[in-house]
């Protein structure tokens, strides 16, 4: 088998990205020697991420094997851009560095996992959280607490090692776990919350509606979930 290489880390790519971020933010970003070191931080958020991402695909295929089904619908994985770190850097706060990254930031990895039900959410992540080189940093869970414009969902932040020729690089991976319902609520209510052409009586309007269809989603969910469960 010939291993396909992808060039996923180009430091004049990423140089150019720089730039830009620059010129719409109008701040500095990262320079010189810090943006081989920002190329190679991404490296490890990336490689945290697939060991993530692996590891769910395991549980999956364990799942089919001893309960003939799949919990995992499908995966999705990002990691933030360069525009969206460093203008949440300069949104809290902090100050435009490597360090404050590292230290301040946890969801540059994201992974998006879409359930069948919020069983399999549980079931998921619970089996995740217990493998012995993953360790869980922080968990939200906004399915037992939904938000109040009815967001729901399972957050949790976990740090994996990342395993180079220096040795282990412990990095944090966001998970958020979600149903097909509210993967696709989320989707609309993201949309509409950044559609600018909307007047704001008819997003508020809006807002209101879909606050309504996430507690109808949720009892649907809870029925569909009770008839999956009887006929096993």
């Amino acid at each position: 088998m010939i291993l396909e290489r992808k060039q996923r880390f180009n430091v004049p790519e990423i140089r150019t990205r720089m730039e830009q971020v620059s010129a719409e933010l109008g701040t500095d970003t990262f320079r010189g020697a810090q943006i081989v070191e920002y190329a190679e931080l991404e490296q490890v958020y990336s490689g945290a991420m697939r060991e993530i991402s692996t590891k769910l695909e395991n549980l999956d295929d364990e799942f089919q094997l001893k309960n003939e089904h799949n919990p995992i619908h499908h995966i999705e994985c990002r990691l933030k851009s360069i525009g969206s770190t460093i203008g949440k850097l300069k949104r809290r706060g902090l100050p435009v560095e490597i360090s404050s990254i590292r230290d301040n930031l946890y969801d540059i990895a994201g992974i998006r996992v879409i359930c069948n039900y919020v069983t399999d959410v549980y079931a998921v992540a619970k089996t995740l959280s217990e493998q012995s080189d993953i360790e869980v940093i922080r968990v939200k869970d906004y399915i037992a607490n939904p938000k109040p414009n009815g967001y729901r969902s399972l957050h949790v932040i976990y740090q994996v090692p990342v395993f180079l020729s220096d040795g282990p690089h412990p990095t944090p991976v966001e998970v958020q776990f979600r149903t097909i319902a509210m993967d696709y609520w989320a989707s609309l209510e993201h949309r509409l919350r950044y559609k600018n052409t909307i007047e704001d009586t008819a997003r508020e309007r809006h807002f209101e509606t879909l606050k309504d269809c996430a507690e109808q989603l949720a009892e649907i969910e809870g029925r569909m979930q009770r008839i999956h469960q009887e006929i096993g």
